[in-house]
């Protein structure tokens, strides 16, 4: 199974070693599930399946809105800049879709 996903497991490697700690941490995803949880824990009970979705959708539409404004960037831009000089060279493998 692992020699099958080889090239899924090892895509990280196609990006500039600056990004892999980025690349592996879940940290922002966790952080985001954290404030979904948080919101959802205050309303306790929904009506309906829908009001679950329009809340969690505003979280993610705050956060980002915040990621996009702030003045601190997840990858700087000299390391995004680095991220077009390997496309021209090697082509980053797509990920299959679970």
């Amino acid at each position: 199974m692992l020699d099958e996903a080889r090239d899924e497991l090892l895509a990280f490697a196609a990006f500039p070693s600056q990004h892999w700690q980025q690349i592996w941490s879940t940290n922002p995803l966790e952080r985001l599930n954290r404030e979904i949880k948080r919101r959802t824990d205050v309303v306790g009970t929904f009506p309906n399946p829908a009001a679950l979705l329009r809340l969690a959708g505003h979280v993610l539409i705050e956060q980002h809105d915040e990621w996009d404004s702030a003045d601190r960037r997840y990858f700087s831009e000299n390391s995004m800049r680095l991220l077009d000089l390997i496309r021209e060279e090697v082509p980053i493998p797509e990920l299959a879709a679970a």
